[in-house]
């Protein structure tokens, strides 16, 4: 890592009071900055935005980009190296307990002062600020619309409009008849295969989770619990079903199949269907002769039937929390608290976050995203449909997640049955919240 340091100019007076001693000042090192970034799809981005950064400021900045699923084991390696990471991500209040002793008081900087709402900060009991989230995103079940609208076509179609695709009972109907008559349409199958490797498994351990836990809250007036009762688990498998049902591959090949495989089936036009999230949008799009035109993107909930789902929106919140190393020099820290404010203050920050990442950040400065899926997202807020909150911060540990992952993979694979998935639910919410106390 390049070291850059700046002359320290002496008086003439000094310099003859000091000549007798034959020495000189320590050259003072400036600051850097380390980011282990989070999100694989925005490497490329974030590695041009630290070049142009550098470049403007002389500031060395590192872009380090951890493999997808691998964010939390690479934090905890990376921590215990002499050059740690200044700036570091946890995914909301149970993330931040394994770190809150790295985390520096972001109350009284310059980045926390560009907030629109300081419900998007982590905020301890003494009124200290140990993370800011940097990105508000949504997801649900993306779709091509020029399929789905081959299909609204068709004579065989029962549903005409997506207007009508509002709820658990169309979507299965429509998921249905796609994949008895996909030689029609020239798909594969109605959804991209549900890849549970490592790089794909947290779309349904986490993400579609997420939704029989939003439930279960807000039917009992709450927003965590150590006790979770799996009151919607059922609503769960009649989702899981359908995506597994109605897919590309056969259910018993999943453990291999990955998120690429996923985003290549999908940006190919082989499913209809592909539940992700507004991130996707550039690994999707047009380019290289394959991919979406943007205006063949859309976006559904993840309907999962519950009474009253046609008026829910689309998943939307953060997980994505910026954190600075307090164990950082004080150059490092002021050089990440500097680098952190002009990527949401800057044209050049804002515009690569807007446009080349898709993102939409919860700042002063922030501009439009131009990615279709935001606008979406955007459409059902407008339409007074009520976004669905993103309550998997709430689970108690990646262990957790990871045993429900891999109940749902044997449940698919026909080597576990469906009571697997609910006792990893269940009961391992209940030990993991006890292991942690």
């Amino acid at each position: 890592m390049k070291k850059f340091s700046k002359i320290i100019a002496l008086s003439m007076a000094g310099l003859m009071a000091a000549s007798a001693l034959a020495g000189c000042q320590p050259a003072e090192e400036a600051g850097k900055v380390y980011y282990l970034n989070f999100k694989p799809e925005q490497d490329e981005a974030w590695q041009k935005l630290a070049e142009k950064y550098t470049e403007e400021t002389g500031v060395d900045v590192t872009v380090v980009t951890a493999a997808e699923g691998t964010y939390e084991k690479t934090l905890t390696s990376e921590m215990d190296k002499s050059d740690a990471p200044t700036l570091f991500q946890v995914n909301g209040p149970v993330g931040l307990a394994n770190w809150k002793d790295y985390c520096y008081d972001l109350s009284g900087s310059d980045v926390y002062g560009q907030l629109t709402n300081e419900d998007f900060a982590l905020k301890n009991e003494d009124g200290s600020v140990p993370g800011i989230a940097y990105v508000v995103e949504s997801y649900g079940i993306i779709y091509n619309k020029t399929l789905l609208d081959e299909y609204f076509k068709a004579d065989w179609a029962t549903v005409k409009s997506i207007d009508d695709l509002n709820n658990f009972d169309a979507l299965k109907t429509v998921a249905e008849e796609i994949q008895a008559n996909k030689e029609d349409l020239g798909v594969d199958g109605a959804f991209t295969s549900a890849g549970m490797d490592a790089s794909s498994d947290w779309r349904f351990k986490t993400h579609l989770a997420n939704l029989p836990i939003y439930y279960e809250y807000k039917a009992d007036g709450i927003t965590k619990t150590d006790a979770i009762k799996g009151t919607y688990l059922d609503n769960y498998k009649a989702i899981w079903d359908l995506y597994t049902d109605n897919a590309t591959c056969d259910k018993k090949q999943l453990a291999n199949k990955t998120g690429t495989d996923a985003e290549t089936e999908f940006k190919t036009g082989k499913a209809v269907f592909f539940q992700n999230g507004t991130w996707e949008y550039d690994g999707c799009k047009a380019k290289d002769g394959e991919g979406l035109k943007d205006e063949e993107f859309g976006l559904l909930p993840i309907y999962i039937g519950v009474e009253g789902e046609e008026e829910q929106g689309v998943c939307t919140g953060s997980e994505n929390y910026w954190c600075v190393n307090s164990k950082a020099s004080e150059a490092d820290i002021k050089a990440t608290l500097d680098f952190m404010n002009w990527c949401v203050t800057s044209e050049t920050g804002t515009t690569a976050l807007a446009d080349d990442m898709g993102f939409v950040i919860p700042f002063k400065a922030a501009k439009e995203a131009q990615n279709p899926l935001v606008v979406a997202a955007n459409e059902y807020v407008e339409a007074g449909k009520t976004p669905v909150s993103w309550n998997f911060t709430t689970m108690p540990s990646e262990d957790w997640k990871n045993g429900v992952g891999a109940a749902l993979t044997q449940y698919s694979a026909g080597k576990g049955e469906w009571k697997d998935v609910v006792t990893a639910f269940v009961d391992g919410w209940a030990k993991e919240v006890a292991k942690a106390k």
